[in-house]
């Protein structure tokens, strides 16, 4: 059966005429790289997945990595890993918004953007659904940038902005911060979670894919800290900030954004040079878990900011 596309609420497609459990032929293969490459944002519905089958469908798609900030790893699968609500983890990523408590509440971001080598990509299966929220939502960034005016576009392929690696949401620039209020365990410092404390990663404002060739903004609101050295560009710090401001809500328009509400059999694909994402959280004591499968990255997109 030849493999069809739907296309998803604004961004992304569904494939169908896909079978996990079936034979990756090699022009089968080719045709799901290709979806990848065109679309950003694959989402395959009632597959029969284990963690076999998902690490064998990743594996399409380059070499996978391991996480280097230490997630929860299956044991007997270290190329996978686990995302779960209510766990021992919660009271880490516990915070209040607007008066409402949420567990596993994420901002938009790329995943480690503030490496300067994020990764290629990655999958997510359902295990365990939320019996409410615990949706994850895809922007695409390629869209975002296609749809800027000219003198915009003109501006950002002569900029780099930084991207400071921070525990504390309260201390990020650019993400919204109205009603917000940290958890008593939420932590302080990356030592606290036995993470390293990254040097800052700097980028071009517009990426350049480096497979499809397509045009990226790359700016995403979690991590992002400034434009560097604006002035060499005829731009205040003022100005540079309100720019960001700008841009960070542009990326936020619902014409680039899906809102993914899973359901048992699902799974999610996704290029992470291309498309941010975020997580809506659960209410504390909802039971969730997704496993993840990530695809490693092999270009330097950034730089270290070391020295500065």
């Amino acid at each position: 059966m030849a493999l069809t596309t739907r296309p998803l609420a604004n961004v992304g497609v569904e494939v169908s005429g896909f079978d996990i459990n079936e034979p990756f032929s090699p022009e089968l293969q080719e045709e799901l790289k290709s979806l990848w490459y065109e679309h950003g944002i694959l989402l395959f519905r009632d597959q029969d997945i284990t963690p076999d089958s998902q690490i064998r469908f990743s594996r399409i798609f380059g070499t996978l990595a391991l996480h280097p900030l230490k997630a929860t790893r299956s044991e007997k699968h270290p190329e996978l890993f686990e995302l779960i609500n209510n766990s021992d983890k919660d009271k880490y990523v516990t915070a209040s918004y607007k008066g409402e408590t949420i567990v596993g509440r994420l901002d938009w971001h790329i995943d480690l953007h503030y490496t300067g080598c994020p990764n290629h990509g990655a999958v997510l299966t359902a295990v365990e659904v939320a019996k409410e929220d615990g949706l994850t939502g895809f922007g695409d960034l390629a869209k975002a940038y296609d749809a800027l005016d000219e003198d915009t576009k003109a501006l950002l392929a002569k900029l780099e902005v930084a991207y400071s690696f921070s525990m504390q949401r309260r201390h990020m620039r650019f993400v919204d911060l109205e009603g917000y209020e940290p958890g008593p365990f939420s932590p302080r410092k990356p030592s606290d979670m036995k993470f390293p404390d990254f040097p800052d990663a700097v980028y071009p404002a517009v990426l350049t894919h480096p497979v499809s060739g397509r045009k990226v903004l790359n700016i995403v609101e979690q991590f992002l800290d400034r434009v560097i050295t604006p002035q060499r560009f005829g731009i205040s710090n003022d100005e540079a900030i309100e720019l960001l401001e700008r841009l960070v809500a542009h990326t936020k328009k619902p014409e680039f954004l899906y809102y993914h509400q899973w359901r048992q059999g699902d799974m999610v694909l996704w290029d992470n040079w291309r498309a941010m994402h975020c997580a809506t959280g659960t209410k504390p004591g909802v039971r969730r878990v997704i496993n993840r499968t990530t695809i490693e990255g092999k270009y330097q997109l950034g730089r270290a900011l070391t020295g500065a």
